[in-house]
Parts: structure tokens; C-alpha cells; sequence
């Protein structure tokens, strides 16, 4: 029996090696700042531990799938930094289009779909060759850039143009043009895939497309916080639950970030936060949410149980996007 517990404990140690080092997650926050060309990262306990100096203006970040990596676009110099989460250094850079906003990956990781906003392209990304391999003409001015969990889809925005663009992803071809309100800007998918959410800055309004029709459903949604005229709302940043029951809405000039009944699209809070609330991220477990503030130059954690502001973080100037490693 003891050589029993001694081989099992020893499978039990083998395994735990075994998991993926993101596992265990640093809980470190990561928030690119579009003045400071820099990405500022802070500890568990929200102090600033590090400012990664990046090229010129940091906007959209993603990790990679294990969270080794995280990747950050950077508009000014038309590329996309990588930063090593272990040590906190640039490591590499991949160059794209004029003015890179931005960008989602492939589902297998093979590719980075990414928004060239001056170029008016959807630039595909090769990650092996580092090489364009597809160049997608838009509107004026994408930005919102989202892919389907079968790859098959690609969703992007045009500020200008006031679309979504439907992209079959095999060939690049554009297959729909759906006309939404103005100033488009980002997306999220329902975890079923069944609808996506689009943000439109300057009309005030969320709408909601039918990706199996890609058609709209319903009216399009207005949030607007007492005391604010609609006017004031300028919706951008949106993060959803993993049961699909909640979607957060940064709500621009606002100054609120809403907490929405994905089902009812009833508010259940709206929670103010800095000035010029702009991307949103939660926490795995749900518990927090942290918002970018542009206006502000600071953070906001919301506590999602009471769905109320915690803290408001300086962070630098101009943050503009926010990702935790848990």
C-alpha cells in the first residue's frame, strides 16, 4: 500500500508539471496607454511593477492561447509588439498595414486578422512567415475586428462607412454589407455564436446581428445613465460573461460602464467609473471587471457582486486597453 500512495503521488506531481504554466496565471494587469507608448503592468494588489516601453501608440492587446505571450498593437509604427509575460520584455514584431487598430486571431493561431485603419484593410497575417498572405478592402477607417469559433467568419467595422463587413475567411471575398449606426467600432460574440453585439460610438446604439442570417435582431439598444442625455453616450468597450447571462458596456463620455440583462436587455447597474470609459475585461472568475478610462489616465475595478466601483487606478496617459493573466 505505501508504494501505492508513493506512485500515485508521483503521477499526481507528473501531472501538475504537466499543466500549462498559465494555469496557475500571474493575476498581473496589463494596460496599454496610446500617449505613454507603453504598456503599464500592475500586480495583484494593483501596484505598477513595470512600464514596458513599446512602440509608438499601444491600442488593442490579446494573449495568446496558453497566455505566454501577449500581443499588442501599435499604431504609429505599424506593427504589432510582442511582449514575453515571464520577463516583461518586447520580444519581437510583427509588421502589418498602415496604422494597425484592432486585430483577433485565427482559431488554431495560424493567422492574425488585423484592422489597417488608414489603409481601409483587413490585413491577414501569416504567424509562421510573418507575411500578409490576404488584403481585404473595407470601409474607411475599420476598426472592430472579431472572428467566428469555427474560423469560417470574420466580422469588421467601418467608422465611415457605418458597416459590418461579413468576411468569408477561405477566400477573403466580403460576402455582406450590414448597414448599422454610426461610427462602429467593436463586437462580441454571444458564447453560443449565435448573436453579435456591434457598438456605434456616435449614434449612441448597440446593435445586434443574427450570425445565421446575419441579419439585425430587433430595434437597436440605447443605454443612457441618469442625469446624461443620449447624446453624451458614446458606446464602445463590451465584455460578456462565459454563461452568456451579462454584457458590460463602456459607455464613452458617459463616464459609466452599464451592467446588461443579455436575455432581457434590461440594465441591471450602470456603475461610474473614470472619464471616457473605453475597453472593458473580466477577470476569469468573474468577480472583477477592469475598465479603461482615456480621459482620466486611470483604471476602474468594478466589484461584479455588488456591481459597484472599487478603485480607480492612475495608470498613465490616454489607457486604451486592459488584459488580465489569470
Amino acid at each position: 500500500m505505501k508504494r501505492l500512495a508513493i506512485l500515485a503521488a508521483a503521477a499526481f506531481a507528473t501531472a501538475i508539471s504537466a499543466l500549462p504554466a498559465w494555469a496557475a496565471g500571474t493575476g498581473m494587469i496589463f494596460v496599454s496607454t496610446e500617449k505613454g507608448n507603453e504598456v503599464v503592468v500592475l500586480d495583484q494588489d494593483h501596484n505598477i511593477v513595470k512600464r514596458i516601453e513599446t512602440s509608438r501608440r499601444p491600442r488593442d492587446m490579446h494573449f495568446n492561447a496558453d497566455k505566454s505571450l501577449l500581443y499588442v498593437a501599435c499604431g504609429d509604427d505599424d506593427v504589432i509588439d510582442v511582449i514575453d509575460v515571464a520577463t516583461l520584455e518586447v520580444v519581437d514584431h510583427i509588421p502589418t498595414g498602415p496604422s494597425p487598430e484592432v486585430f483577433a486571431f485565427s482559431p488554431d493561431e495560424k493567422q492574425i486578422l488585423v484592422s489597417n485603419e488608414e489603409d481601409s484593410r483587413l490585413e491577414v497575417i501569416d504567424m509562421e512567415s510573418r507575411l500578409s498572405v490576404q488584403d481585404i478592402p473595407t470601409g474607411a477607417e475599420p476598426e472592430g475586428v472579431i472572428v467566428s469559433a469555427d474560423g469560417k467568419t470574420a466580422y469588421v467595422t467601418s467608422e465611415v462607412a457605418d458597416m459590418v463587413h461579413v468576411v468569408d475567411t477561405a477566400t477573403g471575398a466580403v460576402t455582406k454589407n450590414i448597414l448599422v449606426g454610426t461610427r462602429p467600432r467593436r463586437f462580441i460574440l454571444t458564447p453560443d455564436g449565435s448573436e453579435l453585439w456591434v457598438s456605434c460610438e456616435l449614434s449612441s446604439e448597440i446593435y445586434i446581428i443574427d450570425t445565421a442570417t446575419n441579419e439585425i435582431k430587433g430595434d437597436s439598444l440605447i443605454f443612457v445613465p441618469p442625469g446624461f442625455r443620449e447624446e453624451d453616450v458614446t458606446p464602445v468597450g463590451m465584455a460578456i460573461t462565459k454563461d452568456g447571462s451579462k454584457v458590460l458596456l463602456s459607455l464613452g463620455r458617459a463616464n459609466h460602464v452599464a451592467i446588461i440583462d443579455a436575455k432581457s436587455h434590461d440594465v441591471l447597474q450602470y456603475v461610474l467609473v473614470g472619464k471616457r470609459a473605453w475597453s472593458v475585461d473580466l477577470s476569469r472568475d468573474e468577480t472583477k471587471a477592469y475598465v479603461a478610462n482615456g480621459l482620466s489616465d486611470d483604471i476602474t475595478i468594478i466589484d461584479m457582486a455588488s456591481m459597484k466601483p472599487e478603485i480607480s487606478i492612475p495608470v498613465g496617459r490616454v489607457p486604451h486597453s486592459v488584459m488580465i493573466d489569470d
